[in-house]
């Protein structure tokens, strides 16, 4: 129960004035210590705001080299160096026939192309108007029904079966039906075509492979069946192989045509698409004809994806300097809830932008991952078969430190690259992506001893190695300061990121420890303030209540002595 505080009625003293004077020198023992957490917890964002940029580097160069990609979903996932598409080029000397591109691996060289047949799917249409009424709102009016008549029909295809079974046709229409076929999602597709008043069916895929075929069980008053056989009511008819008009029968398998094309010497060749690979030569089929396709290196798209990549890694590099040579101002400290109460809003961001400045200068963690990062570009790669065996022989180097900045970004010799890449583009690649053995990559990293985890970065290519020296600096941030509101992207940087964190941490970083500690003392402090300013209540309270009862005593003597004098 808190006691009664009394002001300074008795003794016309401000007491509420003098206990809060009293607090704010007793208060000063608890803002060094909100400082402090202030500190860490701008520290800690700062760590967070590093972590993104490394995420963000890696994600964005991946994504320029072709190295990662997202599905329809949103799911993001790694691509071979082998399915780069921008390493070789391959052009079509007839692109009406066909259109080619060519995969890191395809081999060099001139291919004579002849397509005799294009990929196509199975279809089938009504050869005529289907309709025997004016009115198509329902089955009965539109196709002359009774309200007795069934519909049972089902469609089997490659991928799944639809059955398909109606009876009260007054309240069923075509596209009713038409849906429910849609729906299925079986790799076929139905449109009714009202303006034609015709029924189309086809398959969604080309190739052999993918098969079609229909069962009817209708019970029609009129005879016949509704989708297949002989006098059904929706007509279909397909073409044959002789393109000769044929009744859609029941139980009958249709299927699409694969493509028929010659690739130089190898005659007879059967692809299921129009768009296949052969001899890591993507091509296109656009019609049947001949065409003469090149594959070539394509220098001028190597030398601008490793440019660029160097000008997102210097990027960064400047990004993480401008941090670590951040000057301090230790003068400026968080401000305390007083003094930002006497400040402007202007004031207070300019002041809390000296005392925020500095907090990762020289940073260890963040130096730490830089400098792996940079020595790793001039360790060996181990396993190399190709004529390139440092980066330097690429005509790529390293600034120094003598040239103004803190170092560190890289420095192309176009020239030289150029020449690397027309002498033995393949080798560049082998030196810059080169992957470990299987059984190296097969294991987060955190499961690893120390001796292969060397191995895993002495087999890896220079920019693969870069990736994983990034991770393992990104890991060690993570513990220290947490993931943030970041763990989507670092899970899409690496999926295991964040395993070792939870799982040896708790998901509790040193700092956010560290806060902990300082909350706790802060709990403490407010404690001992509170029965402070109530131990100054309780005096002056108790002073008050003295100098009443002396005031009312000496009123008492006055008044008694008054009366004496009468």
């Amino acid at each position: 129960m808190c006691s009664m505080r009394i002001s300074g009625l008795a003794s016309g003293m401000d007491i509420e004035q003098m206990v809060n004077d009293l607090m704010k020198a007793e208060r000063k023992r608890i803002n060094p210590v909100e400082q402090n957490k202030q500190l860490l917890e701008w520290r800690q964002t700062q760590y967070q705001e590093v972590n993104r940029m490394f995420a963000n580097f890696v994600l964005d160069s991946k994504k320029a080299f072709g190295l990662s990609q997202t599905t329809a979903s949103g799911v993001l996932y790694n691509k071979s160096v082998n399915s780069l598409n921008w390493v070789k080029t391959a052009t079509s000397s007839n692109t009406t026939v066909a259109e080619a591109s060519g995969l890191a691996n395809a081999v060099e060289g001139t291919y004579e192309l002849n397509v005799t047949r294009l990929a196509k799917n199975w279809s089938a249409a009504s050869s005529g108007s289907i309709s025997t009424g004016g009115q198509k709102d329902n089955l009965v009016n539109q196709f002359g029904l009774t309200t007795g008549d069934t519909i049972n029909f089902t469609i089997n295809t490659t991928q799944g079966s639809v059955t398909v079974n109606k009876t009260d046709l007054e309240n069923v229409s075509l596209r009713d039906i038409i849906s429910e076929i849609n729906t299925a999602d079986i790799g076929v597709k139905a449109i009714y075509d009202q303006a034609l008043d015709r029924v189309f069916l086809q398959s969604t895929k080309t190739g052999s492979d993918n098969t079609v075929s229909l069962t009817d069980d209708s019970t029609l008053e009129g005879g016949g069946k509704f989708i297949a056989g002989a006098d059904n009511l929706l007509q279909l008819q397909y073409l044959d192989s002789a393109g000769v008009s044929q009744q859609v029968l029941e139980n009958t398998t249709y299927a699409g045509e694969d493509a028929l094309l010659d690739f130089g010497a190898a005659t007879g060749i059967t692809q299921g698409t129009n768009t296949f690979t052969i001899n890591d030569v993507q091509i296109t089929l656009k019609n049947t004809g001949a065409s003469t396709l090149n594959v070539a290196t394509n220098v001028n798209g190597i030398y601008e994806k490793i440019e660029g990549f160097v000008e997102q890694y210097n990027e960064l590099i400047d990004q993480l300097n401008t941090q670590l040579s951040a000057k301090r101002y230790n003068d400026y400290k968080p401000l305390t809830a007083d003094e930002r109460a006497d400040m402007s809003d202007k004031q207070i961001e300019l002041w809390e932008e000296k005392a925020k400045s500095g907090l990762l200068r020289n940073d260890f963690l963040v130096e730490n991952t830089l400098s792996s990062m940079r020595t790793g570009f001039y360790e060996e790669v181990t396993g190399l078969g190709g004529i390139f065996s440092h980066l330097t022989e690429i005509g790529i180097s390293t600034e120094s430190y003598a040239s103004g900045s803190r170092g560190g970004k890289l420095v192309i010799n176009k020239g030289k690259l150029t020449e690397a890449i027309q002498k033995d583009a393949d080798s560049v690649l082998e030196l810059l992506f080169q992957a470990p053995e299987q059984s190296l990559t097969v294991k987060a990293e955190s499961q690893m001893t120390s001796a292969e985890i060397k191995a895993k970065r002495s087999q890896s290519g220079l920019i693969t190695r870069l990736y994983d020296n990034a991770i393992a600096g990104m890991k060690e941030m993570i513990n220290k300061a947490g993931p943030g509101e970041d763990v989507e992207l670092l899970r899409n940087v690496n999926s295991s990121m964040l395993i070792d964190f939870v799982t040896e941490y708790g998901s509790i970083s040193t700092i956010d420890d560290d806060i902990s500690d300082l909350n706790l003392r802060l709990e403490t402090l407010d404690s001992y303030l509170g029965k402070k300013e109530q131990s100054y209540w309780n005096k002056f309270t108790a002073m008050e209540k003295a100098i009443s009862m002396m005031n009312q005593q000496s009123a008492w003597l006055a008044q008694q002595f008054n009366g004496g004098a009468q």
